[in-house]
């Protein structure tokens, strides 16, 4: 297994397969600181700058492989979900009771702390293997998600989990044929209101369908997508490639109107390579991170909003938010960014911060605020997947590697954590 070499300015990004933990011989992937009017103010900035701003706190929620042979899952690496009773729900890479991962649940257990359950462990074959996204829920408590590998033909599966007798039951409800309809889909599926699934393979924008008690797949896009998908109020869904941000609109003859709506150059002036899922905001505004690029070549953030007037109507206009420093600060964000109700933007890094093994970064409305959160190795390392927030504005994410057996040669199997403002 490789791990990731450390934010260094002279050595640029890291190989992007580099990224995931490969779990066999098949598989198993600066701060800114404003000009001070006295020598204190700046001192003051500057040891600001080190330390986490209002005193965050990052607690370990769980730590994988905890349990004999990693049964309760090990390397998660996308995001979490939340129900309607608080609890969180996600999905290990590997691990579980065959080795292939896992989707688990973690509940509130009363006493401050919570408790881990694994609701299906894959068994590498038809049912698929290495979930590496998401999963949501439906209206009626079923568990959506991807499968990266496994289903009848090897190259990943579309699943649901549902809930019966106080278990679950998993269903493939699609397995890609590497024939057309696209091959290894790994960032989860979104829901329309009618109930239709939409996700991303290596090669495709699929639609799923249900169909005459079963479900029907066609392409919607044939471009190599990037990590998953988000839709509009509108029906609007937006994702990434590795060179562009595009947008697919409902043409209202059930199909689909693509449109590329940025493009990215490379080099200082603009991003390279987005990652993660892409976040909306109630005007329309697109938010993103992209893994290389910017001033140093470290990645940005970046912002897209709608031209609604003019000669450019129709238009999208980028902003570029932030441009990662390298060392000693934050350098190669490969999750997508979250906003909270005023306007602020939380996201991670892969590596950099105050340890080289990631940190979780905030940038206000005002401007670049800086790193709330540094990992250790034992509080988790590399973290892949994009945070989400509570109604307290707390944040809860994985981390794909560290915790309790970070130590020696190994680099843990991963956490779920809370950082609380």
């Amino acid at each position: 297994m490789h791990f990731p070499q450390t934010c260094s300015s002279t050595t640029g990004p890291c190989n992007i397969s580099d990224v995931a933990p490969r779990f066999d011989s098949t598989k198993l992937a600066a701060v800114v600181i404003r000009a001070a009017l006295t020598l204190a103010v700046l001192a003051a900035l500057l040891s600001i700058a080190v330390l986490p701003a209002h005193a965050q706190t990052e607690t370990v929620l769980y730590n994988f492989c905890t349990q004999p042979n990693c049964s309760d899952g090990a390397y998660p690496l996308s995001n979490l979900t939340f129900d309607a009773a608080g609890n969180l729900f996600g999905a290990t890479g590997g691990g579980g009771l065959w080795g292939y991962g896992t989707v688990f649940e973690l509940s509130p257990n009363g006493s401050g702390g919570w408790n881990e359950s694994v609701l299906y462990s894959f068994t590498g074959v038809a049912d698929g293997a290495y979930p590496e996204g998401p999963v949501i829920f439906d209206s009626v408590g079923n568990l959506y998600g991807t499968a990266n590998e496994g289903g009848a033909y090897g190259y990943g599966v579309v699943f649901e989990l549902s809930p019966v007798l106080g278990g679950w039951t998993e269903t493939a409800l699609y397995s890609f044929a590497n024939d057309g309809d696209g091959a290894n889909p790994s960032g989860g599926v979104i829901m329309d209101p009618a109930g239709n699934l939409y996700g991303t393979t290596l090669s495709t924008v699929f639609e799923l369908s249900p169909s005459g008690g079963g479900w029907t797949e066609q392409v919607i896009y044939a471009v190599g997508s990037g990590r998953g998908l988000v839709m509009d109020a509108a029906g609007n869904i937006f994702g990434t490639t590795f060179p562009t941000v595009f947008m697919l609109s409902p043409n209202g003859n059930g199909g689909w109107t693509p449109t590329v709506i940025h493009t990215f150059p490379s080099g200082p002036r603009d991003g390279d390579s987005p990652q993660g899922a892409l976040t909306l905001d109630g005007a329309g505004n697109v938010y993103g991170a992209t893994y290389g690029g910017g001033t140093k070549n470290w990645g940005i953030i970046f912002m897209l909003s709608p031209v609604t007037q003019g000669k450019k109507k129709g238009e999208w206009k980028e902003r570029i938010l932030y441009s990662f420093p390298g060392q000693p600060g934050a350098c190669q964000p490969i999750a997508g960014v979250v906003l909270d109700a005023r306007g602020n933007i939380y996201g991670t890094t892969r590596v950099g911060g105050k340890y080289q093994k990631g940190d979780i970064y905030e940038r206000t409305v005002y401007g670049w605020k800086g790193q709330i959160w540094s990992f250790n190795g034992t509080d988790g390392e590399l973290p892949t997947g994009s945070l989400i927030l509570d109604g307290a504005g707390n944040l809860y994410g994985t981390s794909s590697h560290g915790g309790s057996t970070y130590g020696g040669s190994s680099a843990g199997y991963g956490v779920v954590f809370e950082v609380t403002p």
